[in-house]
């Protein structure tokens, strides 16, 4: 390539020993896959040609022999996955890359999926929402009897349950209890006694007077009005009441008045599960600007670092997410598709169909009453519609008995298929173990009998897809974003292309290495050399 009237001034001059410099695109190409490798920008004296060389020997400027070597214009040091992202956040945590598989609720986050990516030195998040502290407990079992005698790191999710304050109080209880060093806090719009004091809880000093934390929490969020309430310190109010029933000393209460609430906050675009689908692009330079105004106005001693989740399914759009400046990333709906999933594998191999337009929104469970939606999977099943069928019903009927005997019919036939009385014995069963109150209150309100009803259909899906039921196949429920359909378009007529070669550290190890080689492709195409667009879609390969 040649650059008339280009201003790079030489260096001095390089000289080749083993290998020569490149000009071709290719050769070029095959170049730049070399990220682990100290590489030079060399220029043609009389071509002008721009060159990319590895090796060789570099001379001063003064020691040139004119119009003989070439001119050497830039050094690029080796660059690593593990240099991606904030370098803080591998030292607060303790991991050695900047990446982290988030937390798919319901367990498909398994305590397996935990520790394989903790000994990879990666951060997991446990998926505790929708799980009873019992199954929770469980899960801790298997990840602290795995993981803390080797000093490596983990986290477990807590999720907002404003249709079940008990449980959200009693999980924070919990993660407290058995000194969870990481949480994820999400799908909260306002905060709660109970995140607070999981928060507060064991805040101290160290010798030189720094605020050492026993729970790090972080925030995934999507709006920048939440943000900035993580990004402040606990409310005065809440703090002084907690202290005041004993649930925190007056030291932690202190502490935690100077300090954010979160030093982690995960900005999640367009992705499965709860979404409000922005794009990452336009959501993370704002949500960021947000968070940065209150650390100023703060003057904390310490920066919030901002992560990206949502739509990252290639090296590409984690290489992108990196340059918007998240600090790390997390990814989601495509480690459903991994062996270490607790999905089954008719699921997984649904989900290795989907392509980018194979998604759509549907009520949610945890928030039906409130018209909260989720993104999943469209393709192979009609949870979706048959979702919304409920959802129109509950808007326009008061109660069960309200419902016209036709409809109740179809619903029987089609959606439940059971009796509405059966499915009502089974919610009693449920409820009779986890939260009696929800009984008690639908005796008397119609309307949150018929939400119950409701939720039966939305949280039975997931379940059959979790177990994969395959006489419920039509209605699974499989929380999907389109990083899924990316996904499985990159890594078509590759190894990881098979269900059974997808590991939650093989597709972690393969977007970080295609990442990185995107990011030296951008830094080299900036300086002007002709960087082919193959090296921003690197192909995965085994990596150990």
């Amino acid at each position: 390539m040649s650059l008339s009237g280009q201003v790079f001034a030489p260096l001095g001059a390089w000289i080749p020993i083993e290998e020569p410099a490149v000009f071709s695109p290719a050769e070029i190409g095959l170049r730049v896959e070399r990220i682990r490798e100290t590489m030079h920008l060399v220029r043609h004296p009389s071509t002008g040609h721009l060159g990319l060389a590895h090796g060789g020997s570099l001379v001063t400027r003064e020691a040139c022999h004119n119009g003989v070597e070439l001119q050497w214009l830039a050094t690029f040091p080796a660059l690593y996955p593990e240099w991606l992202g904030d370098r803080s956040f591998g030292e607060t945590h303790q991991v050695r890359f900047a990446y982290v598989s988030g937390e798919m609720a319901n367990g498909i986050s398994t305590p397996a999926m935990v520790i394989t990516m903790a000994q990879a030195g990666m951060l997991g998040f446990l998926g505790a929402g929708g799980l009873s502290p019992g199954r929770i407990e469980a899960g801790l079992d298997e990840i602290q009897g795995a993981l803390e005698g080797a000093g490596l790191s983990y986290g477990v999710n807590l999720i907002h349950s404003p249709q079940a304050p008990e449980l959200e109080d009693a999980v924070a209880k919990l993660l407290s209890r058995r000194g969870v060093p990481i949480i994820c806090a999400s799908a909260y719009m306002n905060l709660t006694p109970s995140l607070v004091r999981l928060a507060a809880t064991g805040l101290s000093r160290d010798g030189e007077g720094r605020i050492l934390r026993r729970h790090h929490l972080f925030a995934k969020l999507s709006r920048p009005e939440v943000a900035r309430l993580f990004a402040s310190p606990a409310p005065q109010e809440m703090l002084q009441r907690l202290v005041s029933r004993g649930e925190l000393t007056k030291q932690e209460a202190a502490l935690a008045s100077a300090i954010p609430l979160v030093e982690d906050i995960t900005v999640e675009a367009d992705s499965g599960g709860h979404t409000d689908n922005r794009p990452l692009a336009v959501l993370f330079p704002t949500i960021r600007r947000a968070v940065d105004e209150i650390v100023r106005a703060r003057g904390y001693a310490r920066p919030i670092r901002v992560g990206a989740a949502g739509g990252l399914g290639t090296p590409s759009s984690v290489a992108a997410a990196f340059g918007l400046g998240a600090a790390y990333v997390v990814t989601g709906s495509i480690n459903q598709s991994t062996q270490e999933a607790g999905i089954s594998e008719i699921s997984r191999k649904m989900l290795a169909q989907a392509d980018l337009a194979d998604m759509t929104m549907a009520p949610a469970a945890d928030m039906f009453e409130l018209g909260m939606k989720v993104q999943v999977l469209r393709r192979g099943t009609m949870f979706a519609q048959r979702a919304l069928r409920l959802r129109q019903v509950y808007e326009q009927y008061a109660s069960l008995e309200a419902i016209p005997e036709k409809t109740r019919r179809e619903l029987e036939a089609e959606v439940f298929r059971a009796s509405f009385d059966d499915v009502w014995a089974d919610i009693q069963r449920f409820f009779e173990k986890r939260d009696p109150q929800q009984i008690e209150r639908a005796k008397v309100d119609g309307k949150h009998h018929l939400a119950l009803l409701c939720r039966w259909y939305l949280g039975q899906s997931s379940r059959w897809a979790i177990e994969g039921d395959p006489a419920r196949t039509l209605d699974y429920q499989l929380w999907c974003g389109p990083a899924m359909g990316a996904f499985n378009a990159w890594v078509k007529g590759s190894f990881l292309e098979a269900v059974a070669q997808r590991s939650v550290v093989q597709v972690a190890r393969n977007l970080l290495e295609g990442a990185t080689i995107a990011t030296r492709a951008a830094q080299l195409r900036a300086c002007g050399l002709p960087v082919p667009a193959q090296c921003f879609d690197a192909r995965p390969r085994p990596l150990g």
